[in-house]
């Protein structure tokens, strides 16, 4: 053979290669624009404590098992993910583990059994104070939470492991996944370092996406990583988080086609984006609700040590009617256009199968609400327009974070309707860190917020009496009946049991109204039709996102 046709023959060797090489990449600008408005600090999943963290890491960190959502049942599937199967003990004490055994970190080193076990070790360790810190109580843990690894796991082979569980505990699989972290990369670290390992800002990953490039407070470039188990032919081949941090600025880009996809969109901008043609508007429902809040106790008892009675919202009746007082329809019309719907407790319609019916919301009825005031004393006998019980007029302040449309709007009505059935309330904006360091210090008396549902419901830490557990029980609210209810739900239940539990949860709430539900507030996404096979679910947006196709 000549020398030319040698080379000729090396050559297209080459290029076959080369192309084979090729045929496991996505094509070439198939990328999608997700516009954001504030940057990262971390990528690593164990400080991810911001939304926009959370989302990035979960895409590098996946975990032991994949979750969807269920809209029959509203709730969450489990489906392989590292693990590609699991297999209960008949006494649910544990359960076996089987991993692929063909995936890799970005580095080339292969993910093992024991990088699960590094991770819950250092999910759980206080020195490291992970976003997921204090959860584990499903598995052996130690007086401080840090959860005890030769009571929990088991490692049979790189690839097999057996978690144990507590005689008491109730496993359940969305609550006792973490992400994977790589054992290889932090496992010299000192846990109260960790925070500030370089691994964080350039993470070793294992999803479907690698970090590309980070231009700080520009854009985040994750790339497909053609190693994954996750990766498939013909999948997005970049998502570029955009950092826009002027909302104005983003809704003009999203028209314009620079960026394909955006969270959290305006109730006013919707019927200006719905005429553009390449864009869909999608709100999304069941995971925030907004509520005003009404202290049960007196404020100033609990630093004197004596709790007593808020002399406002400590009844019922008086709850109850300032609940029929406000005209929650108006503002879901006028403002939210329709888009949202009523609350009647902090269960999401979303859990159909824990969601009570029959539980409905306290509509506006102002001569009912004049009839429970009356009923409870208040009533204006100087004929001032102000409801008085003894000396004690009924006036209060209720404040609200700064920077929020909806509730200063809802602020205007809700003051408006008080005033029409003789209470006069004072509305004042608080910087947002001031207003949540007073809720947790309990300083308010009347508040107006709104809350994210966790997935899987979780009631404890917003209900429970005992404030040093519901942490989250800034209306001080105390029921030993709801106790029971909350208590019973951590133990061994049947579904249907825990179903039955929550219902009436939701009717006893909804007796004692301790705080006023106002409306279930949609998230509004809008994208761009290019955007194919995206499944827009409440258990988030960009779950699954490495499914995603461009046409």
């Amino acid at each position: 053979m000549s020398i030319k046709k040698l080379n000729l023959l090396l050559l297209s060797i080459l290029l076959l290669l080369i192309i084979a090489c090729d045929s496991k990449q996505s094509p070439p600008n198939n990328r999608i624009v997700i516009g954001m408005s504030a940057d990262v600090q971390s990528f690593n999943s164990l400080f991810a404590f911001s939304y926009e963290e959370s989302t990035i890491a979960d895409l590098l960190y996946p975990g032991l098992l994949d979750f969807k959502w269920n809209e029959e049942k509203g709730e969450l599937d489990p489906y392989p993910m590292i693990a590609k199967s699991w297999q209960w003990a008949e006494d649910s004490s544990f359960i076996k583990f089987t991993l692929m055994d063909d995936i890799l970190w970005s580095d080339g080193k292969k993910l093992t059994a024991s990088d699960i076990v590094f991770s819950y070790d250092v999910f759980s360790d206080p020195d490291v104070q992970s976003r997921l810190y204090g959860i584990f109580n499903q598995l052996f843990t130690e007086s401080d939470g840090h959860v005890n690894i030769e009571k929990t796991f088991n490692i049979i082979s790189p690839y097999e492991f057996e978690m144990y569980f507590p005689e008491n505990s109730i496993p359940d699989l969305v609550k006792i996944i973490v992400p994977v972290i790589p054992e290889h990369v932090f496992k010299n670290v000192s846990r109260d370092q960790l925070a500030n390992h370089e691994s964080n800002f350039n993470p070793v990953s294992s999803g479907a996406f690698k970090l590309k490039k980070w231009e700080r407070n520009q854009s985040i470039i994750l790339e497909a990583d053609s190693s994954s188990f996750l990766f498939k032919q013909g999948q997005v081949s970049e998502m570029i988080f955009k950092i826009v941090p002027d909302y104005t600025s983003r809704m003009l880009q999203v028209k314009k086609g620079e960026i394909d996809l955006v969270e959290l969109v305006k109730v006013e901008d919707v019927l200006e984006l719905k005429k553009e043609e390449h864009l869909v508007v999608f709100p999304l429902f069941g995971r925030e609700y907004d509520y005003i809040g009404w202290n049960n106790i007196d404020p100033e008892s609990i630093s004197g040590g004596q709790v007593k009675q808020n002399k406002f919202f400590g009844s019922i009746n008086v709850r109850k009617a300032l609940s029929f007082a406000i005209n929650k329809k108006e503002i879901l019309e006028e403002y939210l256009q329709g888009l949202g719907e009523l609350a009647a407790s902090s269960v999401s319609p979303i859990f159909i199968s824990s969601y009570n019916n029959e539980v409905k919301p306290y509509e506006y009825n102002p001569d009912e609400a004049k009839r429970l005031l009356a009923l409870e004393g208040w009533k204006d006998e100087d004929r001032n327009g102000i409801l008085e019980k003894g000396k004690e007029e009924f006036k209060f302040k209720m404040y609200y974070p700064v920077g929020n449309p909806l509730r200063e709007y809802a602020a205007i009505v809700v003051k408006n309707n008080l005033k029409s059935v003789g209470i006069e309330v004072t509305t004042e904006k608080m910087e947002l860190g001031t207003f949540i360091d007073n809720l947790y210090e309990r300083k308010l008396n009347s508040w107006m917020a709104g809350w994210g549902i966790p997935i899987p419901l979780d009631l404890k830490p917003y209900w429970y009496s005992d404030q040093n557990v519901a942490v989250l029980n800034f209306q001080s609210y105390n029921n030993s009946e709801v106790d029971k209810i909350l208590d019973r739900l951590e133990d061994k239940l049947s579904n249907e049991k825990k179903y039955e539990l929550i219902k009436e949860f939701q009717k006893i709430i909804h007796q004692d109204e301790p705080v006023t539900f106002l409306y279930w507030t949609p998230n509004i996404i809008v994208y761009n039709t290019k955007i194919k096979n995206l499944k827009i679910t409440p258990y988030g947006v960009l779950v699954h996102c490495w499914e995603w196709t461009l046409n």
